[in-house]
C-alpha cells in the first residue's frame, strides 16, 4: 500500500446512529500498511472511541471538510449527501437509499456492502449485513427481556416455581439464529420457524424446537435468503401461525427479503390473542414495512390487551462498540480485496466487485 493513499472515516449523522465505520484497531492496520488515515472530529465518540484513541493509533483527526477534500477513499456506515464528494473518490458503506444517480453524476465510485454475494466463502469476512444482524439479534432478546414482566429462565425458589418464558423466533437468518442462541442462554424455551426447511437443523443444533406447519411452504431463495411468497402462500402461513403465536410470551421477527417489503407474519388478530404482558419485537420494521402488522419503526406501543409491540429499527446502533468493531473488520477485508499496489482497482468481472460496486465511471453499474 503506497503512502499517498488517504483513507477518511466520516462521522455518522443519521438520527440515533452511534456506530463508526472504522475503530482504532482498524486504523492501525491501515497505517501499518502505509496508508494515511483521516478521522473526522468526534467520529467514534458515541461508540466509545474518543479522538485521542485514533491519534494514538496513527490517524489524523480533522474537520469534515478536510476529510472530504483530501481522502481518496471514504468509509461510512450510511451514505452522506453527495455535497462535498468529488470525482474519483471511492465511497464505501451501506448504501441502501443512497442517491445513486447523483453519486454517478459526480464521478464517485460508490461501493455498497449490502450487495455482497454472501454465499461466497471468500466474501464472508466482508459481510457487513451479517455482522450487524448478529448484533441486532442479540440485542432483540435483551430488549424483549427488559419489558417482559416475568422471568426468562425457570426459577425454583422458596416462594414457588416460576416457569420459563416461551419465545418464538420467526425467521432463521443470522439475526434469528443469534436471537435463538441468546434466548436459550438466558434460560427461555425457544421455538423457531422459517419457510426454508434447511434451517430446521440449525435451529435444533442451538437447542431450540423447529415449528412445523401443516401448510408446509418451501421458500428457499437466491443467495441464502428466503424467497418472496405469493399472496396465497402468505395468507396460508399467517392463518396457521396465528394460533402458535398466541401460545408464546415473546415473539421476535427477523424475516426480510432484500429490496422488498418484509412479509407480514404477525397480524393484529394474532397480537390480540396473546396474553397480557407478552412482547413482540419486530427486527424487520423499517421504511418498507415490517413483519408485524402493528409495528412502526422506532416506536414501542402497548395494545389494549397489554401486549408490548416494539418496532426495533436500527438495533445494531444501540450496541455501538461491538457493532463498530465488527463493521470495521468487514471494511478492512473488503479494502484488502479492492486494493492492488496501494490503489483501488475496480474490476466488474470480479464476482465480489460486481455485487458491491454501485456507481463507477460516471454511471450506475446495475449491481
Amino acid at each position: 500500500m503506497r503512502a499517498e493513499l488517504t483513507v477518511a472515516v466520516l462521522r455518522e449523522t443519521a438520527p440515533g446512529e452511534r456506530r463508526v465505520a472504522l475503530v482504532p484497531e482498524g486504523v492501525r492496520a491501515l497505517t501499518d500498511a502505509g496508508a494515511r488515515v483521516l478521522v473526522e472530529n468526534a467520529a467514534g465518540e458515541l461508540a466509545h472511541h474518543p479522538d485521542s484513541s485514533y491519534t494514538e493509533a496513527g490517524a489524523e483527526v480533522v474537520p469534515r471538510e478536510t476529510a472530504l477534500a483530501q481522502a481518496g477513499i471514504l468509509l461510512v456506515l450510511h451514505c452522506p449527501l453527495p455535497t462535498g464528494l468529488r470525482k474519483g473518490q471511492v465511497l464505501i458503506g451501506l448504501l441502501a437509499g443512497a442517491d445513486l444517480p447523483a453519486l454517478a453524476e459526480r464521478g464517485v465510485t460508490a461501493i455498497g456492502l449490502e450487495g455482497l454475494p454472501r454465499k461466497l466463502s471468500r466474501a464472508q469476512s466482508m459481510d457487513a449485513l451479517s455482522s450487524q444482524d448478529n448484533v441486532a439479534g442479540y440485542k432483540a432478546v435483551l430488549v424483549a427481556a427488559q419489558v417482559y414482566p416475568r422471568y426468562l429462565p425457570m426459577l425454583i425458589t422458596a416462594a414457588g416455581t416460576a416457569p420459563p418464558a416461551r419465545v418464538l423466533v420467526l425467521g432463521v437468518g443470522v439475526a434469528g439464529l443469534q436471537a435463538i442462541g441468546t434466548a436459550r442462554r438466558l434460560g427461555a424455551v425457544v421455538t423457531a420457524y422459517d419457510i426454508r426447511p434447511e434451517t430446521a437443523e440449525e435451529v435444533r443444533s442451538l437447542g431450540a424446537s423447529f415449528l412445523e406447519l401443516a401448510t408446509a411452504i418451501a421458500g428457499s431463495g437466491q443467495g441464502g435468503y428466503a424467497r418472496a411468497l405469493t399472496a396465497e402462500e402468505e395468507q396460508a402461513q399467517r392463518h396457521e401461525l396465528d394460533a402458535h403465536i398466541a401460545r408464546h410470551d415473546i415473539v421476535i421477527t427477523t424475516a426480510r427479503v432484500p429490496g422488498r417489503k418484509p412479509p407480514l407474519l404477525v397480524t393484529e388478530q394474532a397480537v390480540k390473542a396473546m396474553v397480557s404482558g407478552s412482547v413482540v419485537v419486530d427486527l424487520a420494521a423499517g421504511p418498507l414495512g415490517g413483519n408485524v402488522e402493528l409495528s412502526e419503526p422506532g416506536v414501542t406501543r402497548v395494545t389494549e390487551n397489554g401486549v408490548t409491540v416494539i418496532g426495533a429499527e436500527g438495533l445494531a446502533a444501540t450496541v455501538p462498540s461491538a457493532a463498530s468493531a465488527a463493521y470495521s473488520r468487514n471494511l478492512l477485508a473488503l479494502l484488502r480485496h479492492l486494493l492492488h499496489e496501494g490503489e483501488p482497482r475496480i474490476d466488474l468481472t470480479d464476482e465480489i466487485q460486481a455485487g458491491v460496486v454501485r456507481t463507477h465511471d460516471g454511471r450506475e453499474t446495475g449491481a
